[in-house]
């Protein structure tokens, strides 16, 4: 018997909502689907029992807070847990989420109808999982476990807390944001008003993660002006501008992209090229855990874009660069009290803490820079942003047990 009923129906339910933010967009959220899903979960939240549950007008966040029920005149930190309501740019619309019980770790799982499937050839980790209940996809979209899976485990550590109240803790922030997965979901979010003295993401991978350290990340767009004759004249007058985007491409290190790197190697990633004759656009981003190698990255962008302007003679290469948030390592480094916390909680529950730079980053990278120190927990999800993603129903419960004993641990630092 779980003891946590409400998990695996909760999650069912949340993902079941279409949810994807739109990198388009200039409202916040950014997406009509986000607002009335966090307009739900405000409801959920009170009737649980949080107070102060609201819709930050700024930020889009869904705010609340379970009060202390300490004993009077006993003051401990306040503890944050922070998760996303949006899901990556997959197929999400109608998602049919399946559960398999109790997987035997060996056998490939049939996703739909579609002639997809997770097998353990192709995805090794499914060999971790013998014995658990496994969601998966129909193999027509994503599940959305990133992170609807962090959204159920938090609002169910605090309905557990709100249930049994001899538990003693300290005050609890919740703390459900938009817009994740494009990169601007913390961009407003307010830490005084959040009102967190440590906080953590709920947004991790497997069993055990624990991640404090990301890349630093930046987005460029390259425009390309070309000048389009007919064929048939075009020596010596003809600019093609898709040939400028494929000379540009081929001046940066063709190593170093993420289908030929791993760990703390940094990447340049093309992932939109479109155009044509006349004129073309490039996107890319660049990730570095350095943060040295990673204003290297982007100044090589601008030499090659300087050297090509000045071959041609006139400004065809239009270049700008944005970063997008930093190496949370930076700020955490220097009081590692949040992480050591989060790894004695995972020890007293016998969880082996996996601690390893991530290459990506979460809202916790640009919240830490606004002075709140915010790592990362696993969640449960795997090969996610894809038809294969899945989670193992035990993990999750796992994972919610770990809220539970970081509340503890932290409930019992005076």
């Amino acid at each position: 018997m779980t003891k946590y009923p409400n998990l695996l129906p909760r999650f069912i339910d949340y993902v079941k909502k279409e949810t994807r933010s739109d990198e388009k967009a200039v409202t916040v959220p950014s997406t009509v689907s986000q607002t009335i899903f966090a307009e739900e979960l405000v409801e959920e939240l009170k009737r649980i029992g949080l107070k102060d549950v609201r819709r930050s007008s700024k930020s889009g966040y869904v705010f609340a807070t379970l009060p202390a029920n300490l004993p009077q005149g006993e003051k401990v930190k306040v503890v944050g847990f922070i998760a996303h309501m949006d899901t990556a740019d997959f197929n999400a619309q109608n998602i049919n989420p399946q559960v398999i019980k109790e997987y035997d770790g060996k056998s490939a799982i049939k996703l739909g109808t579609n002639g997809y499937k997770l097998s353990p050839e192709e995805f090794p980790n499914l060999k971790n999982y013998s014995g658990h209940d496994l969601v998966t996809t129909d193999g027509t979209t994503l599940l959305g476990a990133d992170d609807k899976a962090g959204i159920a485990e938090i609002l169910t550590a605090v309905e557990y807390l709100s249930e049994h109240p001899e538990i003693k803790h300290g005050e609890i922030k919740v703390g459900i944001g938009p817009d994740e997965e494009i990169g601007t979901g913390a961009d407003r979010f307010d830490v005084a008003d959040f009102g967190a003295d440590v906080a953590y993401t709920v947004d991790g991978g497997p069993l055990g993660e624990l991640e404090y350290e990301t890349f630093n990340a930046a987005q460029a767009k390259v425009e390309l002006i070309g000048k389009n004759v007919h064929p048939a004249t075009a020596k010596g007058v003809m600019i093609n501008a898709l040939q400028l985007a494929f000379d540009f491409q081929a001046q940066l290190p063709q190593r170093e992209v993420p289908e030929k790197t791993s760990g703390r190697q940094g990447f340049f990633h093309l992932v939109e090229l479109t155009g044509t004759v006349d004129e073309a656009e490039m996107t890319y981003i660049i990730r570095d855990h350095d943060r040295q190698k990673f204003e290297a990255r982007k100044r090589l962008f601008k030499e090659i874009a300087a050297e090509m302007n000045a071959a041609l003679g006139a400004d065809r290469v239009k270049l700008e660069v944005k970063d997008q948030y930093y190496n949370m390592r930076e700020v955490i480094e220097k009081d590692m009290t949040v992480v050591e916390i989060a790894k004695k909680a995972m020890h007293n529950l016998k969880i082996k803490p996996v601690i390893y730079p991530v290459r990506g980053g979460t809202d916790g990278s640009k919240i830490s820079f606004m002075g709140l120190p915010t790592p990362n927990l696993f969640a449960g999800g795997e090969n996610m942003h894809s038809r294969f993603e899945y989670v193992s129903v035990q993990v999750m419960e796992q994972a919610t047990t770990v809220l539970l004993e970081i509340i503890k641990e932290i409930s019992q630092t005076k």
